[in-house]
């Protein structure tokens, strides 16, 4: 077509496409949702499928991606609520705070939103830890940005590394990786990369900025709440921690025992993520709820009302499942997949790359992610020995990069810190680019061993 060959049209269309979605949200300011619909029908239409075939492999995508990830979103985001609610979150707070004293506040900072990050959306746990770094400020007299940074590296490193967030769950979905596997890796690297880009790179920008927090909203936060009436640090921290520890516990047994074993097929039952994350939240009812004093009717109205905020986010991931299979079925993933192979380009590298110009243009994570991931995936079949766990985190860590003013997390951060906009760029912004580069360091580095 107009004397190219079918590949270099068909890489030509997707260049074209990619643009046209970035366009669409970042200048016409079109829900990403819609855009991500619109971008898949044009691929299938100029790629040249047959108009049932685009609609089908746009069903196939979309119904794939939430068939998994939507039911994940919605018991994880119970799960988080049911925490937020309780005040489980300000007991693992307030008790590493203790721990760690006033001159090291910055670490206990870092890790609770590490902690607490694991369940939670960004968002939810950047507002239901922000009152915390406004208390801790008031009384230690340490500087905003020196305890703030901390806990957004802690809340961004598990938001983008770390499932059962959606944007690693996605991407494992994509790859085909293992859960248990990317879990433990995750874990490996995030935690090194909050430590550089929060309490170490914090430090040393609280110098130059130190932050002055808008009063209004100190007073309007800042509750000073009596740690009596909150559940128990060791059991908030169980009933957090245990989806991860039986998804764990399943790719350990996996790995362990042979096919057939009583145990290990018990293993893949509870430590699915769908079962994990119901068990947990079902204990989350109890330690969380009846424990506390709580009854059905208020836990009720807790569960439904963490659910709203979710619906947005379940459409973009779904269309974005519907806007990646459109890529692979039109076979475009294919010519790039070729390319990469011929040039010889790392496919951590790749995915990196992919997800981090995605980020930059339309400010969305989970775009990025998915789209990321849809582009590079098949690089997977042809080269051996791709190590699928790690592809997932390059994406996650490509999707943190420069994080600037057309992402929401760039305003939420400049409003709550009283900061002006060059201030966000040398602070949220640099943090979020510290996360996304070292990340990628550790990855490559963990490339070596596994």
């Amino acid at each position: 077509m107009f004397g190219m060959s079918h590949e270099t049209f068909l890489l030509l269309d997707a260049v074209v496409t990619v643009i046209g979605l970035i366009v669409l949200i970042t200048k016409f300011k079109l829900h990403p949702f819609l855009a991500l619909i619109i971008a898949a029908a044009f691929l299938g239409l100029t790629s040249g499928m047959p108009i049932g075939t685009i609609i089908k492999a746009f069903q196939d995508g979309f119904g794939g991606v939430l068939g998994f990830v939507g039911i994940i979103l919605a018991l994880g985001t119970m799960l988080g609520k049911m925490m937020a609610e309780s005040g489980g979150a300000d007991q693992i707070a307030q008790t590493l705070i203790r721990a760690f004293g006033k001159d090291k506040v910055q670490w206990a900072m870092m890790f609770a939103a590490f902690l607490v990050g694991i369940p939670l959306f960004f968002e939810i746990g950047f507002v239901l830890l922000i009152p915390l770094v406004f208390i801790v400020a008031r009384r230690t007299g340490v500087s905003i940005i020196k305890i703030g940074i901390p806990l957004l590296a802690g809340l961004s490193a598990v938001h983008g590394l770390v499932p059962p967030h959606p944007g690693p769950l996605l991407a494992i979905g994509v790859f085909g990786a293992d859960i248990g596997k990317t879990i433990l890796y995750g874990l490996i690297v995030a935690l090194p990369t909050a430590i550089i880009a929060g309490p170490i790179f914090g430090t040393f920008i609280a110098k130059h900025i130190p932050g002055h927090p808008n009063q209004e909203l100190v007073d309007q936060l800042v509750r000073d709440e009596d740690a009596g009436d909150l559940p128990s640090f060791g059991i908030t921290l169980v009933t957090v921690l245990s989806p991860v520890f039986l998804m764990l516990l399943k790719t350990f047994a996996d790995v362990a025992l042979p096919d057939g074993n009583f145990f290990r097929t018990f293993m893949d039952l509870i430590g699915h993520p769908i079962s994990a994350l119901l068990l947990a939240l079902l204990l989350s009812l109890y330690t969380f709820g009846y424990k506390q004093g709580i009854g059905s009717q208020q836990m009720l109205k807790w569960l439904d009302a963490s659910l709203a905020p979710t619906a947005a986010i379940i459409l973009i991931i779904g269309a974005g499942g519907g806007f990646k299979q459109m890529l692979v079925t039109s076979g475009v993933g294919n010519v790039i997949g070729n390319m990469a192979v011929e040039a010889q380009i790392s496919p951590i590298l790749l995915a990196w790359l992919v997800a981090a110009v995605i980020r930059i243009a339309t400010g969305s994570a989970t775009v990025a992610t998915i789209t990321g991931a849809g582009i590079v995936v098949p690089v997977v079949g042809m080269i051996p020995g791709v190590n699928r766990e790690l592809l997932v985190l390059a994406t996650g860590a490509g999707s943190l990069i420069l994080s600037h003013v057309n992402d929401a997390g760039f305003w939420l951060v400049k409003q709550y810190f009283n900061m002006t906009v060059a201030e966000t760029f040398k602070t949220w912004t640099a943090m979020e680019t510290i996360l996304s580069v070292v990340g990628l360091g550790f990855i490559l580095l963990l490339s070596l061993f596994v």
